[in-house]
């Protein structure tokens, strides 16, 4: 049966904000779901082995092969059986989490989900990507054109060369005007950062299964 596989990258547990407006997405969410916490359960970084053992020889592949292919074949199975994906994705340091990219290099090899002569297997599934950040980093903010996380992930995830899934983005900002100080001002544009972003993951996950 098709389910929502939830990739969870952040490494602060319950007082993530990204994993709490996951939480409105989960809430009304209909039917089964696979979670895997990277934060709790990291999968291993790409290897060589890994790298060679997608073009060697099933028989012939060494032992360190065969691990790291073992790996890289649940994960993509795991993957390719979702209908529906939702991407807990906070920014740190202006990039995604190492082990986000982890998973991403685990699971993206050609001829598997990507690179396909009729395309990627999972083209045009609905996809959530969830990404808190502590500041702003709209048109018009100090930091405009600092946000590394979104671009990349709109590339990896929804480019019809990479993984093709039909992808939408909330960003709920400010996460630092409560516990910094100078920013303290700009606690009400917070509050209604995090209100608008619970209430587009309840949206959405209405959305999503209406269209399945």
């Amino acid at each position: 049966m098709p389910y929502l596989l939830h990739i969870d990258s952040s490494s602060l547990g319950t007082d993530s904000v990204s994993r709490q407006v996951a939480e409105s997405f989960r809430d009304s969410w209909r039917g089964p779901v696979i979670h895997r916490d990277l934060g709790a359960a990291p999968v291993p970084h790409l290897t060589a082995a890994g790298i060679a053992s997608r073009s060697a020889d099933k028989a012939a592949r060494t032992p360190e092969q065969a691990a790291a292919a073992a790996i890289q074949d649940e994960l993509i199975e795991e993957f390719l059986g979702a209908s529906t994906y939702l991407f807990t994705v906070p920014m740190y340091n202006y990039s995604i989490p190492s082990v986000f990219k982890a998973w991403l290099d685990q699971i993206m090899v050609v001829g598997a989900t990507m690179a396909l002569p009729d395309g990627p297997p999972a083209a045009g599934r609905p996809a959530l990507v969830i990404s808190a950040r502590g500041g702003g980093y709209g048109p018009g903010t100090p930091n405009h054109g600092m946000d590394h996380v979104v671009p990349t992930l709109e590339t990896v995830l929804a480019h019809p060369q990479t993984l093709g899934l039909d992808v939408s983005v909330l960003t709920p900002e400010l996460t630092l005007a409560p516990v910094v100080p100078y920013m303290s001002e700009l606690i009400p544009l917070h509050e209604a950062s995090l209100a608008d972003s619970h209430e587009q993951a309840r949206k959405l996950a209405e959305a999503f299964q209406t269209a399945s």
